[in-house]
């Protein structure tokens, strides 16, 4: 009886071992198939106490409620932080004016609700400094808040950012109309964000609005987040040009979660260099392990966008994402200047209205073609759609050239309208195109 007992009993062990392995979870993989790191998985936020001690400006001879600009005696409080150990720079409620401000290792910012940090409308209040500008290294305006070799920097808070940008877009507009070959760079304007040479960063809860120029840049990071974030500028009247929400500049292992965006340019940009030669140059790199999720977009002309200083960018998902009015949800910009490789991109469970769902063509603005004998191809390849349900202007827009090369791109479980005159993958030119369950206007496809 006993021994009838301890064989039911292993195995009853054996069938609950089996059971367990048949349940065991499979965890989340990358497109290329790699596992994703627990990092992305992790929501917790950073939490302001635990970030030392709290310098509040008003305790330090800052003073809210003037137009003065105070970028000296705001340094000062970062300074002293820095030098006693770090800690958290405070914005209290109020409206402090400021130029660049630099945050040093160990420094932190907290924008109380009801705080506002706003930015000077003269560029002189912005020091010119070795930066990174529309993929290239050069000396330019610096950004409203800068953070350059600043590991676990963190801006939180649930107040205001305000770059205070409208004198700059007039300018921008103005300057266009007499030249219309200005660049951005010619327009002279300072960024509201730039972080470099800096991991483990995290942007939470700020209302990030009105920049200059770009809103947000990160430049060779890594492990950074942009979570539960407002990011706005003007898309109507008087429209910030070229106010791009976030720019990931040859950076790796970024989240970007729950964020609303209304800018009047990209959405989120992967970069890292352009040029003929531009995969040769040290300062210039890749973008791969970028997260998108559960974000919001008001207008902005492309959801998620490669280029138009990319060079290879591989591993990234956009996904459960809704938009209310964008040009393009997913944007492949194509230099011809600039050798190019874009792969392993998935856009999943995404709602909304846009002009264009999948835009692919040749990007020449600013053109500089250089002569390379060993020019490579470019290349898009392994990029897919999943759970789509969009009302599209033009769902499927794209072009081919001898200077790219397009293949193995999915379209799985998609119901969309599309109000083209051509119908949809009418004239392909991406080789190994896959369709299941694919509805145009009702139509399968």
């Amino acid at each position: 009886m006993r021994l009838k007992n301890v064989i039911l009993l292993l195995a009853l062990m054996v069938s609950a071992s089996v059971c367990g392995k048949k349940k065991a979870v499979q965890p989340p993989l990358w497109p290329n198939g790699e596992v994703m790191d627990a990092w992305f998985a992790d929501t917790a936020k950073v939490d302001v106490a635990s970030l030392g001690r709290q310098y509040v400006l008003t305790s330090y001879g800052v003073r809210q409620g003037t137009t003065d600009i105070q970028t000296r005696e705001i340094q000062a409080v970062i300074d002293r932080a820095a030098n006693e150990g770090g800690g958290v720079i405070v914005v209290p409620k109020g409206t402090f004016y400021t130029g660049s401000l630099f945050f040093k290792p160990g420094t932190h910012l907290c924008v109380e609700e009801g705080g506002v940090l706003k930015g000077s409308e003269r560029i002189h209040d912005f020091e010119i400094r070795e930066t990174r500008i529309e993929g290239q290294t050069c000396k330019y305006f610096v950004a409203l808040i800068n953070a350059d070799g600043v590991d676990g920097f963190t801006i939180c808070g649930k107040g205001t950012i305000d770059g205070n940008g409208q004198h700059y877009w007039e300018e921008f507009w103005i300057r266009r109309q007499w030249n219309p070959q200005c660049t951005n760079k010619d327009a002279q304007r300072p960024r509201l964000t730039y972080i470099s040479n800096s991991k483990n960063v995290t942007i939470q809860d700020v209302r990030l609005i009105n920049s200059p120029f770009w809103t947000n840049h990160i430049y060779r990071c890594d492990h950074v987040r942009y979570l539960d974030l407002y990011i706005y500028s003007s898309t109507q009247g008087i429209k910030g040009p070229s106010t791009d929400a976030i720019d990931i500049d040859a950076c790796h292992d970024v989240v970007v979660r729950r964020c609303y965006m209304n800018v009047n340019d990209d959405a989120v940009v992967l970069k890292g260099g352009k040029g003929t030669f531009a995969d040769q140059a040290p300062e210039n790199g890749p973008c791969y392990n970028i997260l998108v999720e559960d974000c919001h977009y008001g207008t902005v002309h492309g959801c998620m966008t490669l280029g138009s200083e990319s060079l290879h960018d591989w591993n990234v998902i956009m996904r459960r994402c809704h938009a209310d009015d964008t040009h393009n949800v997913l944007w492949l910009k194509m230099r011809p200047d600039t050798p190019q490789h874009y792969e392993y991109v998935s856009v999943e469970d995404f709602t909304g209205q846009c002009r264009s769902f999948l835009l692919i063509k040749p990007w020449t603005q600013f053109y500089q073609k250089e002569d390379r004998p060993d020019m490579p191809l470019s290349e898009c390849n392994n990029v897919s759609f999943k759970n789509i349900r969009m009302d599209c202007g033009t769902f499927f827009d794209v072009r081919g050239s001898d200077k790219y090369r397009l293949h193995d791109f999915a379209f799985d479980n998609v119901d969309v309208t599309d109000k083209a005159k051509v119908k949809a993958f009418t004239d392909n030119p991406i080789e190994q195109l896959q369709l299941n369950k694919v509805l145009v206007n009702g139509e399968a496809k």
